[in-house]
């Protein structure tokens, strides 16, 4: 099979040129031309893939079919979470991670739960069939009906996904990784930009054309942002990212992107020696056991999607020994922070530019919603007068630079779900105050931050 033409496209404006060179001819930029595949003119009436253009032509919205997407369950509840119920028939899912953080054990057990009713072909370009075989032994799977194919080339990666036989044509395939997989069409190493940008693009025609769903594994870089192209998270319909400490058995997958379902969402799992097993109460294991009330610590509920989470804001405040205070932060912004020990001086008149102040999100979670801010506040109160907070207290609520309380989204769910695990009072703003009372838990509804401060001199 003769090579299709090469070409060489500058990331900065999109020129094209013939030959790589350091600078770009158009804009004068260095360093920004890739390697690749020239497009071909096409015969009207003629396309690889007719699929996508069997559905070509203007059409009017409201002549259009909304139909409710069919969803495949994986066999892993909070997997399927993730997902925003389940696998979608010609969609492309990518999930990056760490090295070793479970993303290829994980894969392997959805494989095996769904090959019991489904065609399913695991690719493997990083480990051989004997290696595989011994993970699904080690995990006790039953994968009997698990196709494997040790094969990093794209080009026969295609052709056995494109088999003739419907028998033989698979409906979910898991390719490991897309770092690993190369095309013949291209002359740059596999994991290259130009070639993790072809690959996925030929791979996500294919899914779409066939109506297979196809997961991609991506590597990450040291920073944690999936290699290669920022194309490639454009290209896909779902973006998951796998976090957790090596050293913790804790394992997070997070919903970055999902055009089939909510962003944000959260699943959390375990690691076993059986493989990754489903958390069924995630808070737990964000909540330290203390045998007493410790100063400093302060419980909140956070919202990860559609699940409210109970997250332990642990805050330490010491006298500083040297001019330059420390402010680390370790689960929330390192920014947000200095704003709120700004907002703390301004509003409640308590000063802490001679303290190193440390905060961390118990269990490695982190934090992005700024309904955190109200938690960091009191526990920092809480450290530096050395009281504990009230037993069984939770609090949350957003705090702007005038020293307001902000509501935050979903009060009323973060309320119930705190008071299901046994808390009994909380201090939020005014604004999410139930209209109804919620049985056993005492609401303490504030407007501004020195109200919230005040209720613990």
């Amino acid at each position: 099979m003769a090579k299709a033409k090469t070409i060489y496209s500058c990331t900065e404006c999109g020129g094209q040129t013939a030959k790589w060179q350091g600078q770009c001819p158009h804009c004068m930029a260095w360093n920004t031309l890739v390697e690749s595949v020239a497009e071909v003119a096409v015969a009207k009436g003629t396309n690889r893939f007719n699929a996508l253009a069997a559905s070509g032509g203007v059409q009017l919205l409201c002549e259009v079919a909304a139909e409710e997407v069919p969803r495949t369950p994986t066999g892993i509840a909070e997997f399927d979470r993730v997902l925003g119920g389940g696998l979608v028939q010609g969609a492309v899912v990518l999930i990056g991670g760490d090295p070793g953080i479970g993303k290829s054990t994980l894969l392997l057990q959805v494989l095996a739960h769904l090959s019991s009713t489904l065609n399913t072909l695991y690719v493997s370009g990083e480990e051989s069939a004997q290696q595989i075989a011994l993970r699904a032994k080690r995990l006790g799977l039953d994968a009997r009906g698990l196709r494997l194919l040790p094969e990093i080339q794209l080009e026969r990666i295609q052709a056995t996904i494109a088999a003739k036989g419907q028998h033989d044509k698979p409906d979910v395939v898991v390719i490991d990784s897309i770092q690993t997989v190369y095309s013949e069409q291209l002359t740059s190493a596999p994991g290259s930009v130009a070639q993790v940008r072809e690959c996925a693009a030929q791979l996500t025609r294919i899914a779409k054309s066939l109506n297979i769903t196809i997961i991609l594994v991506g590597h990450v870089t040291k920073e944690g942002a999936l290699a290669g192209p920022r194309v490639l998270e454009h290209i896909v319909d779902t973006v998951l990212y796998f976090e957790g400490d090596t050293h913790s058995s804790f394992r997070l997958i997070r919903a970055f992107k999902n055009r089939f379902g909510a962003v944000n969402e959260l699943g959390v799992f375990a690691m076993t020696e059986r493989g990754l097993r489903e958390v069924s109460n995630p808070s737990a294991m964000f909540l330290s056991q203390h045998g007493q009330q410790v100063a400093g610590s302060c419980v909140m509920v956070t919202q990860e999607g559609t699940r409210p989470l109970l997250v332990e804001i642990q805050a330490l405040l010491d006298d500083a020994h040297s001019p330059n205070v420390k402010r680390l932060s370790l689960g929330l912004e390192q920014n947000r922070l200095a704003m709120l020990l700004a907002v703390l001086h301004r509003h409640a008149g308590i000063a802490c530019f001679d303290q190193d102040v440390f905060i961390n999100a118990v269990g490695g979670v982190k934090i992005t919603e700024p309904g955190a801010d109200l938690a960091v506040i009191l526990a920092m109160v809480s450290s530096l007068r050395n009281k504990p907070l009230p037993e069984k207290l939770v609090v949350f609520g957003e705090v702007g630079l005038a020293g307001e309380v902000r509501p935050v989204q979903r009060g009323q769910e973060r309320l119930k779900e705190a008071a299901k695990l046994g808390f009994t009072s909380a201090i939020i703003p005014k604004a999410n105050a139930p209209r109804q009372p919620i049985a056993g838990m005492e609401i303490i509804a504030v407007e501004r931050v020195e109200q919230a401060v005040e209720r613990f001199r």
